[in-house]
């Protein structure tokens, strides 16, 4: 049965996350916004569509299952698509770890929204100084650290005891923090190695790769999650 993804055009945003599972694992699915508009998504936000109400997108639609929220979407998919050990501990942990990135990606979205979503960047760039000068000093060393010593404390090479959609995700952070800040995360360089070798590691995985190099991936922008304002990153 072929997957519905549900997320907002122009943007690779948190359904990328879930974008580059299926894309790994060669599934059978539509990305419905690119090929309908935006409109499409709009039926199943306003309580229109039969199944759960999702609160925004990302949503996936597997069968008569509506599913939101990534690391409940990843949940759902990781043992369907082989990418998550079978074990109940080993799911119960990747879940964890895959929540504990939402808590990042909130993170980095706020240091250029700090004060509302609703307001644009430019009505809010000294606070955006400040909480982005503060997650560089210290939440970002803690959250990179704590996944390095997640990789450290598995074999060294995965999250888990194997390749899952927690790598996948990994990769997408390490990359969209590559472009946001790319000169705290040289300095950060030398403390993240292996963290850096899965980043390289992920992007060569051959579907990885074939996807990278498709007009399916978006490029990164400042519309997105991960934004690259040159005031918000280290000084030089």
């Amino acid at each position: 049965m072929r997957y519905q993804l549900y997320y907002w055009t122009g943007i690779q945003g948190r359904g990328e996350f879930v974008r580059l599972a299926l894309e790994d694992a060669g599934a059978d699915y539509v990305d419905v916004a690119r090929e309908k508009g935006d409109e499409a998504i709009m039926p199943f936000l306003q309580g229109k569509q039969s199944g759960a109400l999702p609160f925004a997108p990302p949503f996936l639609k597997d069968g008569r299952a509506v599913i939101a929220q990534v690391a409940n979407i990843l949940s759902h998919l990781g043992p369907k698509l082989k990418l998550v050990p079978a074990s109940a501990s080993a799911q119960h942990y990747a879940s964890q770890l895959q929540l504990t990135i939402a808590d990042l990606v909130t993170e980095v979205h706020d240091t250029h929204h700090p004060i509302a979503s609703s307001l644009c960047y430019d009505d809010q760039r000294d606070e955006a100084k400040r909480r982005a000068e503060d997650f560089r000093q210290n939440r970002l060393p803690k959250f990179l650290g704590y996944f390095e010593n997640v990789l450290e404390r598995g074999n060294g090479r995965h999250a888990l005891t194997a390749h899952s959609y927690v790598d996948l995700s990994l990769f997408q952070i390490m990359s969209g923090l590559d472009y946001a800040f790319p000169r705290a995360m040289k300095k950060m360089q030398r403390k993240l190695p292996r963290l850096r070798a899965l980043n390289e590691r992920v992007s060569e995985r051959p579907r990885i790769a074939a996807y990278l190099a498709s007009p399916r991936r978006l490029a990164f922008n400042e519309n997105g999650i991960f934004r690259h304002y040159p005031e918000l990153d280290d000084a030089r």
